[in-house]
């Protein structure tokens, strides 16, 4: 197993996608505090230029530079990969971790879902896809880490359009990884960061403080970081409301519906309100 400090260090190149804010910023700001080199790709301008800016003051101005790109565009992924490579000559560290979170159910339009699936998704598919093969290529260690959720695993009520793009981006990665640990002489290994309740763009709504139960992005990346450390491939956060335990047994519960043949998303079905509060409760 590669050493992360082999990856994590100065001289190396990290790019991150949604690098503008949250978790890709906290990251993007990480990287740079170990002098790598760092390339944020974003959408909006001004978001951008501001941090960028953050990341020129702890980096240097020759260290960093910021794209805008739209990572549900794979020919927008390719221009982007165009621009790091002329400028930092390859890449070690890839964060696939744009998103976006719109509000959709089954039958609403099909803007939201195009949007969610585009950015959330394929984003992760195509950032791999396009900057995967040059990072095995160049033949230095290197990771691939995609951030998926938990609402991809245990799927609740309420936004559909971002749990199946959420459960693909696990799907994906599982498949990842198991092909770079077949595959002669790669030294890439791809991670599935799996945050817990961070405040962030996409979660704050329109909430200004952070609410206690909440971690910060700086936070998640600390536990990424830490994880990576270990080798861990599931990046399962927790936060200040949820323990991982908790998390491990409603994870137990949605894989038990097939198995016990439960109606789907049983956690949240009357009938079944008592059995998994026990479950939930049961010390193993």
């Amino acid at each position: 197993m590669t050493d992360i400090q082999d990856i994590f260090r100065k001289s190396n190149v990290a790019v991150v996608t949604g690098g503008a804010s949250g978790i890709g910023l906290a990251a993007a700001k990480y990287f740079a505090s170990l002098g790598m080199s760092v390339v944020i790709a974003d959408l909006g301008g001004d978001r951008l230029a501001q941090a960028a800016t953050a990341l020129k003051a702890i980096a240097g101005e020759e260290h960093v530079l910021a794209v805008e790109t739209d990572v549900a565009s794979k020919e927008a992924l390719e221009a982007l990969e165009r621009a790091v490579l002329q400028r930092f000559g390859r890449v070690h560290v890839l964060m696939n971790n744009a998103g976006i979170g719109p509000e959709t159910s089954i039958f609403s339009a099909q803007a939201g879902w195009d949007a969610i699936l585009g950015v959330n998704l394929l984003g992760v598919i195509n950032g791999t896809r396009v900057f995967g093969p040059s990072m095995l290529a160049h033949g230095e260690p290197g990771v691939i880490i995609n951030t998926g959720s938990k609402q991809g695993i245990t799927t609740p009520p309420g936004n559909p359009a971002y749990n199946v793009s959420k459960a693909g981006v696990k799907v994906f990665t599982e498949a990842l990884q198991h092909e770079l640990r077949n595959t002669v002489g790669a030294k890439i290994s791809a991670h599935l960061l799996i945050p817990g309740f961070v405040f962030t763009g996409l979660t704050k709504g329109e909430r200004t403080e952070k609410p206690a139960g909440a971690w910060t992005p700086e936070q998640t990346v600390e536990f990424m970081v830490e994880s990576l450390k270990q080798g861990d491939f599931y990046i399962l956060c927790p936060d200040n409301d949820v323990a991982r335990p908790v998390d491990e047994r409603r994870m137990l519960w949605a894989a038990g519906d097939i198995v016990e043949n439960r109606p789907p998303l049983s956690r949240w079905h009357a009938d079944y309100a008592d059995q998994f509060k026990a479950f939930l409760e049961k010390k193993d």
